[in-house]
């Protein structure tokens, strides 16, 4: 009989125990960048309301996409390794026609999984699109190749952006329009287009929303961090494309108030409607219905 060596039965032990701190190590060493899955935003702070929910759902998503990888590349290596064709040998492998057990599981765990992600995608794009909540102001945004409108509904004023700036010339990214958004308060933004399909995003928040023609979309959010960010649209819409940028500052309510009289005394009252679209043979814009 052959000893037989404990080192030998501990080494697989080792090998784990070696490959979990590594991984531990690996993960706790990843900057907050990676921890967020390489999403925009702020490593400090939530910028709104929404994007911690929307960053778990990206990560966990990966995290889940990734463990299901994991175990499918390493049974496949497994079953590569350990049942190929060895050299001088031309027995046939055992017949398998029907493992019932292992089919079964086949079917049962990708439902479980498709279920799983289905519920936390569901529950979180509620919570994302849900409108029933009194907001403390509303912005009427219209898209409009290629710039945009913004419709201060409570103030009852406006500032505008000139279409098809160069976005070459210099100084003119700071010339785009400027969307001023109260930190800590609840906006909502109903979104119109005056000609074609565009695309309302804030790549900070996480989160954009189709302007479509003849078609209210909305959506709420609180902006939680103070700062100076960028928006653009996210839907091809022409020529000029590229070109339809603006500008956001979250600020403080005394410094929102200040920028409200500023376009007031500018003469920028009341507010610019679709009576000034291309298209004018749609009827008055279909809304989505609140909550919905």
């Amino acid at each position: 009989m052959h000893s037989q060596n404990p080192r030998r039965h501990q080494r697989p032990a080792v090998r784990w125990a070696t490959l979990v701190a590594v991984v531990s190590i690996a993960l706790a060493g990843c900057s907050a960048e990676v921890q967020r899955g390489w999403l925009p935003g702020s490593s400090e702070a939530e910028v709104t309301d929404h994007t911690g929910r929307i960053t778990n759902l990206w990560v966990g998503s990966w995290i889940a996409a990734l463990i299901v990888g994991v175990i499918t590349w390493g049974l496949m290596l497994w079953c590569i390794t350990v049942y190929r064709k060895r050299k001088n040998d031309n027995t046939l492998p055992v017949q398998l026609r029907y493992h019932v057990p292992l089919e079964v599981m086949y079917v049962i765990l990708p439902l479980i999984m498709v279920g799983v992600l289905f519920y936390y995608t569901a529950r979180d794009m509620s919570a994302i699109t849900d409108v029933s909540e009194e907001p403390d102001l509303t912005v009427h945004v219209i898209g409009k190749q290629w710039s945009w409108d913004f419709n201060y509904v409570d103030d009852q004023v406006y500032d505008t952006g000139q279409q098809a700036q160069d976005i070459g010339e210099p100084g003119v990214l700071a010339e785009q329009p400027t969307l001023y958004l109260p930190v800590d308060e609840t906006v909502r933004f109903e979104l119109d287009s005056r000609d074609v399909n565009h695309s309302f995003w804030i790549p900070v928040f996480l989160y954009k929303l189709d302007v479509i023609p003849g078609f209210t979309n909305e959506f709420q959010v609180t902006p939680q961090e103070v700062g100076e960010y960028t928006g653009k649209c996210a839907e091809l819409c022409g020529e000029y494309h590229a070109s339809m940028l603006f500008n956001v500052k979250v600020v403080e309510r005394d410094e929102y108030d200040a920028h409200i009289e500023d376009l007031r005394e500018r003469g920028q009252t009341g507010e610019l409607g679709l009576e000034y679209s291309r298209v004018q043979d749609l009827d008055t814009p279909t809304r989505r219905s609140q909550g919905s």
